[in-house]
């Protein structure tokens, strides 16, 4: 049977619109080539999403290397399906279970993530500060959702089997939790505009 091996440089034409990495078929690829190549690909994804799920650039880092260790113990089983769905799952299990051990957060101002975006638009640091506290309002499980569905971009299929739920679980507490965050939002906002009149 082939492995799954290297990444493709160039997206074939059935590539996904998300700009997800395809695997091609390699024959001759080690295990450790193999997840090597994952996890060159996977590493800034799943960077991405722990900063956005923990909101501290180390405790990131550390979920992340934890998240590819637990990975590579059980790449037999995770490369059979979807590797990076299961890493992200692993990532998302893990910081909940951080949460549950410290029962307490602390923000950090996300000083080293970078103040325009490749694509040229401009973001502000405050705006990211904002969000990241917006985030921080919600319980684990919502902020796991949103994350996840709305700046991760995963479907609300791809969510619910990440994170082992229904489908309606996910539409429900997403729904919920949008209308909270529009609320923080909305009231930072009238804060920031009061404070500069």
């Amino acid at each position: 049977m082939a492995a799954l091996g290297a990444f493709d440089d160039a997206p074939p034409d059935d590539a996904p619109p998300d700009g997800s990495a395809r695997f091609r078929v390699v024959t001759s690829a080690s295990r450790e080539e193999e997840f090597t190549a994952f996890m060159e690909s996977a590493a800034p994804q799943l960077a991405r999403t722990a900063w956005l799920l923990c909101g501290d650039a180390h405790l990131a880092d550390e979920l992340v290397q934890q998240a590819l260790t637990r990975t590579y113990l059980a790449w037999g089983r995770a490369r059979e399906g979807e590797p990076l769905a299961y890493a992200r799952r692993v990532l998302a299990n893990l910081r909940v279970d951080l949460w549950r051990r410290r029962r307490r957060e602390v923000l950090l101002a996300p000083v080293d993530l970078p103040e325009v975006a490749h694509d040229g638009a401009e973001r502000r640091v405050d705006d990211r500060d904002r969000l990241v506290r917006a985030l921080a309002t919600l319980t684990p499980r919502q902020r796991r959702i949103v994350v996840l569905r709305h700046l991760v971009g995963l479907s609300e299929q791809e969510v619910a089997a990440d994170l082992g739920i229904s489908l309606g679980t996910v539409k429900s507490t997403a729904s919920r939790s949008l209308a909270q965050l529009r609320s923080v939002l909305d009231a930072a906002e009238s804060r920031s505009e009061g404070s500069i009149r």
